[in-house]
């Protein structure tokens, strides 16, 4: 597939569907896998993590929201433009997003494309465990806020870059 043929915007959820609360972002996709389908627009991916190959799918696009489960941000969910960066992961099997865009960077010498890291909040990533009821909530709300950067990733981005400390681009456009 050459960078004109793919969709123009990449949602890409990762995560352990085994690990209770950490299959969010897996579920997400899958939610608006079924919700924007009729959308040529979007593609949606999901993996287990990101991995150096992953890269490759950032060509072509004119914006990209990754999808994670986080222990570390606030309920229900956070929403965090991101910028290219080589971090400790970058070195490690996982990888950041942000050491995922510096590997875009260091492959193609151009600043990847826009960037958005939606970490929806997760309490309990026991292995065999179910996720729990209180995520299941939490991602109830992310996937309304996805579907809407689905429609106008432009607007969101803009907002977040707008939003005051504190408040985490988290309102609905």
């Amino acid at each position: 597939m050459t960078p004109t043929q793919v969709p123009p915007l990449l949602v890409f959820g990762w995560g352990n569907p085994s690990r209770g609360d950490d299959a969010l972002g897996p579920l997400c996709i899958d939610h608006l896998r079924a919700a924007c389908a009729a959308d040529a627009r979007v593609e949606f991916l999901d993996d287990y993590q990101l991995q150096v190959e992953h890269a490759l799918d950032l060509v072509g696009r004119s914006h990209i929201l990754f999808v994670d489960a986080s222990l570390n941000c606030a309920a229900p969910f956070e929403v965090t433009p991101l910028h290219a960066a080589q971090d400790a992961s970058f070195t490690t099997h996982a990888m950041s997003p942000q050491a995922l865009m510096q590997v875009f960077l260091q492959l193609y010498g151009v600043a990847p494309p826009p960037c958005t890291l939606l970490a929806i909040r997760g309490e309990q990533f026991e292995l065999g465990k179910p996720p729990s009821e209180l995520a299941t909530q939490h991602l109830k709300v992310a996937t309304r806020w996805a579907q809407t950067w689905a429609q106008r990733p432009q607007v969101v981005s803009r907002q977040e870059s707008s939003t005051p400390a504190g408040h985490h681009g988290w309102c609905l456009v």
